[in-house]
């Protein structure tokens, strides 16, 4: 039976073109999204789930994030910043969840979907929306091109990015595997970004962690009493130039304490050329 009262059906026939009786509506309720850290290592401020609410507003329910007229299937006419201040999320805040209030016809082409939301079976959803910015947790960086990898830890702090800012909503679906563990997000972020300068920029943070990676390894050669955490530390704070000229140096002062040598013993083969070739650092 409809668990909903005279304030919701009149909330309900804001969205309708025709007035809709109670017995022809069924409504049910569901956890749209989050302040939790997600399967992606991302996660929403928890300050930013009540606009998010309202953009929600009207959104229809669809399936698997399919924008088509033919999967339309509830629309949201309520929702609500649910608050749990005795559960932390992983980020250490108080957590907090957006839940939402759906309703659909009851209709002939409907009643398998009522019977499977009754059973449990369709239950998991996700969300479709635009954020303005994606927030690095450990540096604060916008441009989504720091260093800082999503899901590892920096002295002791996850790495994740904070979607902050909504700007629209466009949907939300039914899914299998959401995003978020306990509802799920489909996220977008503002404008959308070249795919050329997005292949770029990770060719420039692949290169650099190569560059810091090489560094490191010629600079624990050279110097057995090199503190190596704080060093790497250290390197994280130079640029491309300044990395290669710090790798060229070290390997010189490893070249030093370790000579290559060649492979075979000279005068063992008729070929001068070969002796050349040697196992190097």
């Amino acid at each position: 039976m409809n668990s909903f009262d005279n304030n919701d059906l009149a909330l309900i026939n804001q969205l309708a073109k025709s007035q809709l009786s109670d017995d022809q509506i069924y409504t049910f309720s569901v956890r749209l999204c989050d302040n939790e850290v997600d399967r992606d290592f991302e996660r929403f401020r928890g300050e930013d789930l009540d606009d998010l609410g309202n953009l929600m507003l009207g959104k229809a329910g669809i399936f698997d994030h399919q924008w088509s007229a033919e999967n339309q299937t509830a629309r949201i006419y309520r929702t609500e910043v649910v608050r749990e201040p005795a559960v932390l999320t992983a980020a250490g805040d108080p957590y907090c969840w957006l839940k939402g209030w759906a309703y659909m016809l009851r209709s002939e082409k409907n009643a398998d979907l009522i019977r499977e939301i009754e059973a449990g079976i369709k239950k998991e959803v996700s969300v479709g929306c635009s954020m303005a910015r994606s927030v690095c947790s450990i540096c604060g960086d916008v441009s989504g091109c720091c260093e800082h990898v999503k899901g590892q830890s920096y002295q002791g702090r996850l790495c994740f990015r904070e979607l902050q800012g909504p700007l629209d909503a466009y949907e939300w679906s039914f899914v299998a595997v959401p995003a978020q563990r306990n509802a799920g997000i489909l996220k977008r972020f503002g404008q959308c970004r070249d795919s050329d300068l997005q292949k770029q920029a990770q060719l420039g943070r692949s290169f650099l962690n190569e560059l810091r990676r090489d560094t490191l390894r010629f600079a624990l050669l050279a110097d057995d009493g090199l503190d190596a955490p704080a060093f790497e530390t250290a390197l994280r704070q130079l640029d491309g130039d300044a990395l290669m000229g710090l790798r060229d140096a070290f390997r010189k002062r490893a070249a030093l304490r370790f000579p290559a040598h060649p492979q075979l013993p000279r005068g063992k083969t008729d070929s001068p050329a070969e002796n050349t070739d040697a196992f190097r650092v």
